[in-house]
């Protein structure tokens, strides 16, 4: 029998059951006496223990028994024994984890560390006093790890069950979503071509047709947000894991932190929600290592020696932002303004008049670190240049704020979808290329004779101050035409710096499906897609990142 597909799933859903112990388990480090968390525990892991006996994987099976076995003391004493008990289940988790990595690779599982079972096979000291001591249940409690109902909840209306019941849910392959998506843009494809004919051809019936066309586009808009609702996902996908991330991490720096999740319930398109994963982590990581104080110093501060970093995603427009703020220390921003005359990257006569915001930003430079030594956790001055990366490849960007004694805020900003945009379209030569709307500030029209030029480079003074202008045609190998009396000149901001692109003429704003850029040009890194147009000719996205 092949095994294929029930391993995947197997792969799913224990994933979704480690995800649900781990906050069960963080739940019980602040409550240790909190029931509910501690059957969620011991459900999950007979879960697992069951779907790894089904498909022969035995250290996984063995692991999640021992575990089982664990939590079952637990459960009788009604409370999880002292921090080493949790460290303990934490330590189980993360082994089954690690077990996990070597199943989703296409290899066999490798036995469970000896000492890690023999520590979870032994019985807690204090379990059977505290067994003892606890008075005997008044009703039997249920079997397979489902709590039996007290009165008051013995008491709660069908009705209200419902209400709180989660809605049912569905996987759907990626590829079938894509497959989807991808035949709703061919349908906007072709509405645009017949509406193009069917306004450069006059007669009687040009009227109804264009007013059918205007029904057909108001279908498609419809079915296309559907399809985007399918291509979507919440957030709390990959902010769920964050909290324990954190703990780990606190735990080797020997600090105390406390992580809050706000809009989690936000979507995003999945494409680019699975690539926010490791940005995020090292922004979390940073925030516990760099930012926040070890508890004495806190306390000297006037500050809780708990640190608090709140992760928050909010909608604005067609973006996301996802910040992710701590009450730490702050950045040292002498140290960085040194680190960065040190590399070479700003001039020291320069250094003394850049802005605090300015400053901060040094620190997505390659190689450009401010700790004081380096660690398994930070400070080789590699990653924070990686998430830049990272965002700008998503057609995104990141921004920093940080404020002595106050903490840092990092802010991550991406678009909710990748497959369809808004964007503003420009003439070019003879060509036609687009820009996300979401990335331009504004539209300026000013006399070519106003724009300075020194050698290569050339500004231009709006609103007192001097921004950086780039020829668009130029930056896309792209033959100019004459020079105009007037310049369109489209604001947008790149890595916190506003510039300014010339374009020779504005052509108004379009909803676009993108496509993938063929291979061909998939080295020429300013072009991040491709659509056609009405008329069947191209036209390609363009990356203001990459063109700066």
């Amino acid at each position: 029998m092949d095994l294929a597909k029930y391993r995947a799933i197997f792969i799913e859903e224990s994933t979704e059951h480690f995800a649900e112990m781990s906050q069960a388990l963080l739940s019980l480090e602040k409550d240790p006496r909190c029931e509910e968390a501690i059957d969620v525990v011991f459900r999950m892991a007979h879960s697992v223990k069951g779907m790894a006996a089904s498909l022969d994987y035995g250290p996984i099976e063995e692991l999640a028994h021992t575990l089982e076995d664990r939590v079952q003391i637990a459960r009788d004493a009604g409370a999880v024994g002292p921090p080493e008990e949790l460290s303990l289940l934490f330590r189980g988790l993360a082994q089954l984890e690690a077990m996990m990595a070597r199943v989703r690779e296409g290899e066999d599982p490798p036995p469970a560390e000896p000492a890690l079972l023999a520590e979870l096979a032994a019985l807690p000291e204090a379990s059977a006093s505290e067994a003892a001591a606890k008075p005997p249940p008044t009703a039997p409690r249920a079997q397979a790890g489902v709590k039996a109902p007290s009165a008051t909840a013995a008491a709660r209306t069908a009705p209200d069950l419902d209400a709180v019941r989660p809605p049912p849910t569905v996987r759907v392959n990626t590829q079938t979503l894509d497959r989807f998506l991808s035949t709703v843009g061919e349908v906007i494809l072709n509405t645009s071509q017949v509406r193009t004919v069917s306004e450069s051809e006059p007669g009687q019936r040009a009227g109804e047709l264009s007013e059918g066309l205007d029904r057909m586009d108001r279908v498609v808009g419809e079915l296309q947000r559907r399809a985007l609702e399918l291509r979507t996902t919440p957030l709390l996908r990959i902010l769920e894991p964050l909290p324990r991330t954190a703990r780990d991490v606190a735990e080797r720096a020997g600090v105390r932190v406390s992580v809050e999740l706000r809009g989690a319930e936000l979507e995003l398109d999945r494409s680019i929600l699975d690539r926010l994963n490791d940005p995020l982590v090292h922004l979390l990581r940073n925030a516990v290592d760099h930012g926040v104080e070890d508890p004495a110093v806190r306390v000297a501060a006037g500050k809780d020696e708990v640190g608090l970093i709140v992760v928050q995603a909010r909608r604005e427009k067609d973006t996301i932002r996802i910040s992710v703020s701590d009450d730490g220390a702050g950045i040292d921003l002498d140290a960085v303004r040194q680190r960065a005359i040190e590399s070479g990257v700003v001039h020291p006569d320069l250094a003394d008049d850049l802005s605090s915001e300015q400053i901060a930003a040094y620190v997505f430079e390659p190689g450009l670190s401010t700790a004081g030594q380096v660690s398994e956790i930070s400070g080789r001055g590699v990653g924070m240049d990686a998430v830049r990366a990272t965002l700008e490849s998503l057609g995104g960007s990141v921004e920093i704020q940080s404020e002595a004694g106050r903490g840092t805020t990092t802010t991550l900003v991406v678009p909710i979808t990748a497959a369809v945009q808004r964007v503003l379209m420009l003439g070019v030569g003879r060509e036609k290329v687009a820009l996300p709307i979401a990335r331009v500030q504004r539209i300026e029209e000013c006399k070519s004779e106003s724009i300075e030029r020194s050698g290569s480079d050339a500004f231009v003074l709006i609103e007192g101050e001097l921004v950086p202008v780039l020829d668009l045609a130029a930056r896309i190998a792209q033959p100019s035409a004459s020079v105009e009396e007037v310049t369109h000149l489209v604001l947008t901001e790149v890595r916190g710096e506003r510039v300014a692109l010339s374009a020779e003429r504005v052509a108004g704003q379009q909803q676009i499906y993108v496509k993938p850029v063929p291979e061909l040009l998939r080295n020429v890194r300013a072009l991040a897609g491709l659509t056609i147009l009405g008329d069947g000719r191209p036209m390609f996205l363009i990356d203001p990142n990459q063109v700066a």
